[in-house]
Order: C-alpha cells, then structure tokens, then sequence
C-alpha cells in the first residue's frame, strides 16, 4: 500500500488536513429533512438551530437601502467597516457590560469564521484546547484546522451538562494553551451561573491559560437565571479572552453571515491579516445590515425569547413524557438535549423487532419511521443523546413529539 508521502500527487487528490474533517452534522440533518419535504414527505426537522423568525423589517430595509448605494459595491476594510465596529464595542457594552474599543473588534462571516480565526490565532501546532463536552459540531473541527489538538471534558446530565473545575484541572497538561466556555450552550442549553463562571475563570487565571468565550446566545437566558460574560465577571482575564458572538440567533440572521470576534488588539490584528488574504472584507451590504440590528433595540428579540421559552417549557414536558427519555429543563440557548439511552437496543416502532444500537442509528430510525429529524449525541461529542432544536413553530413541535411518542409508546 502506498504512504501518502510517496503517492504520485495526483493520486493525492484530497489533503490529509481538509480530508480529516467531518461534515457538519447538524447542516447535514438539516439538509437531508430539506430534501425529504421537497420530496413532499411530511418531514418536520429539529436539525439545525435556526430561528423560525424572519429578520426584523428594519435590518431588511437597512440592506436594501444599501445595495443601492455604490459605495457598498467596492472593497472596504478587511476587518470590518469602522462604524459597524464602533457599534459593536458600543452594543458589547451595553449588552454585558465589557468596555471595549473597535479596534479590538473583527468582523468575521458568521460566528463559525470567528471562532476559526480566534484559533487560528492563538494556536500553535499541537497546542491543547480543552473542550467541555457536549459541544457544538465546529470547535473540534476548527481546532484541529489551526493545528490544535481538542481535549474533551465530558459532563453529563446528572451535571446539567456542566464541567467543573476539577474536571477541567484533570484535563490540562503542559500543552494545553486555550479553554473553550460556551454559555449559554450548544448543544444542551445549560447555562452557567455567575458564580460557576468566576470560579472557571480564576482557576483560567492561576493555570496561565487563555479561554475563547461563544455569546451567539447572550440574549436566550430563561428562568431569571444570575450569569454574565466571563472577561466582566473574571476582569483579570480580559488581556487573555476573545470573545466570539454575531446577529444570527439574536435577530433571526443566520443567512446574512455576520458575527464577530473581540480581544486584545495584537491577537485581533494577527487575525485580521488572515482575514485580508482569507475573504477579505464582509459582504458590505450584510455589514450595513448588521448595523441596523446592533444599533437597535432589542424589542424583536425580546418577542423571540417569550415564544422560544414558550416552546422550551412545551417540548421538554412531552419528551419526558416518553418512556426511556429524560430531557432536562434548558436555561438558555433553544435546544433540547434528552438522555435517550433508555431507548437503545429495545424494539422500535413496527412488528420487524427493529433496534437502535446507538443514537446515529436512532436517529436514522426517527426520521424514516416518524418522518422527524433530530442529531444524534454522537455529532456532539456524547452518544446517548439526540439534540432537538426548538427554533420551530408551536404546532411543528408539538405535532413532531407526538410522532416521537407514538413511535416509542
């Protein structure tokens, strides 16, 4: 067999970096339920964590007022136009309270172009970042693309999905460089305290570590739960913090592809010349969009949370209804993530004796039988559990359960 190494280029088709990494697991769901409903199968999809809500009628109508003006049809700055820059350290004040300046601030496509050039970055080859497990899809991925190595820290349900300090001491080694903090989270919706947050950041502080903090879901916190943003909370941190965050959840953007990183000057510097030779500037008029929605107020998220917590309240009640699911109650974020390791290797849905052996294959089985898309906990670093996004109409999440309890009553 011949090494890699020694293979004529062209039988090198694929690079051994871009080759290793994995399809999105999420997009991957979310497609395949796109594709069965254009089919004309009843398919309701809880893949991907995407707003049900179009965008705010006065972001829409800043875009277009843009796409008229030449100005927008010409390159701008590669790190972002300086007033919607200026707007972001403004809404990071007053949103949590970090003061920071715009040139601290890279406009990034999408919070995902954010957390790779954040990595990118700070990592060296072989540089550890520990990764609290369950995890959204991207940060492994975006690790290893930079050179890093993750290191997962797995918490369970039984910790409401939550690493402790100890487990996060049990996992550095001298290489490891970065913590990744995620809060509220993807994929669970677990929210971290303010006092569980200052005591991860001291212990960041007496391990010399940095830590890279995702806020995408900043505004979904339900219950009156007490948290905050790390670098406000844990002060100390802030020459050593990027902070990763965007409009897709906030102000139902996913598709205008804006968000954000924030740190200390010379890391973001170092990112934006990646940027520059990267995909140079944003697209200008989704940036002048962006504009609109950070310079506005927060009345259309507001409307949004009331109906996700009213969703959030619906569908973890009729999961838990199920025999052989327990769904924690989420505080943050709009994700259901059930234990469902009580359904695996016991016969589903049919006179066949049909059994799911893990969750990858328990959620093939939701989706051909019940017609319902869910990922499973593999996707996230956790088999035994599915992921359901509830970023969905009431009557689809109630019609969509339903179909999960007829298939495992």
């Amino acid at each position: 067999m011949t090494s890699s190494s020694s293979a004529q280029p062209r039988e090198r088709r694929v690079s051994e970096r871009i080759g290793a990494i994995a399809e999105s697991a999420t997009l991957k769901v979310d497609a395949k339920a796109k594709a069965l409903k254009a089919e004309g199968r009843p398919v309701i999809g809880f893949g991907a964590g995407e707003p049900d809500f179009p965008t705010p009628d006065y972001i829409v109508e800043a875009a277009v007022d843009a796409a008229r003006d030449p100005k927008n049809h010409r390159y701008t700055p590669a790190g972002g136009l300086p007033e919607l820059k200026k707007a972001i350290a403004e809404k990071t004040l007053r949103d949590s309270g970090l003061a920071v300046e715009p040139s601290q601030v890279l406009v990034t496509n999408g919070g995902k172009q954010a957390i790779y050039s954040a990595f990118a970055a700070m990592l060296d080859p072989g540089d550890e970042v520990i990764v609290p497990a369950p995890f959204w899809t991207t940060y492994p991925e975006s690790i290893r693309l930079a050179g890093g190595v993750p290191v997962e820290v797995l918490a369970d349900e039984t910790q409401h999905y939550k690493v402790t300090v100890e487990q996060l001491e049990a996992a550095r080694t001298e290489r490891t460089k970065v913590l990744l903090f995620v809060s509220p989270s993807n994929p669970t919706g677990a929210v971290y305290t303010t006092d569980e947050i200052k005591a991860i950041g001291q212990w960041v502080e007496d391990s010399g570590l940095w830590v890279l903090t995702d806020e995408i879901y900043e505004h979904l916190v339900y219950d009156g739960i007490e948290t905050g943003s790390m670098p406000v909370l844990c002060p100390f941190l802030q020459d050593n913090c990027v902070v990763v965050n965007g409009v897709a959840k906030t102000y139902a953007m996913t598709g205008w592809r804006v968000g954000w990183m924030i740190g200390p000057t010379d890391l973001v510097k170092a990112a934006t010349n990646l940027q520059s030779h990267a995909t140079s500037n944003v697209s200008n008029v989704a940036q002048r969009a962006a504009l609109a929605a950070v310079s506005g107020d927060l009345s259309a998220v507001d409307e949004m949370k009331a109906a996700f917590d009213r969703r959030r309240k619906t569908i973890v009640s009729m999961l838990n209804e199920i025999d052989g699911v327990v769904c924690p109650m989420p505080g943050g974020a709009f994700y259901a993530y059930p234990s469902v390791k009580g359904l695996l290797g016991k016969p589903i849905g049919g006179a066949d004796g049909t059994v799911a052996n893990d969750t990858t294959e328990l959620a093939e089985l939701i989706l051909e039988r019940a017609e319902v898309a869910v990922v499973p906990g593999e996707a996230f670093g956790s088999p035994g559990y599915l992921r359901l996004s509830y970023a969905l109409g009431d009557d689809d999440i109630v019609e969509g359960i339903t179909r999960l309890q007829k298939l495992f009553g």
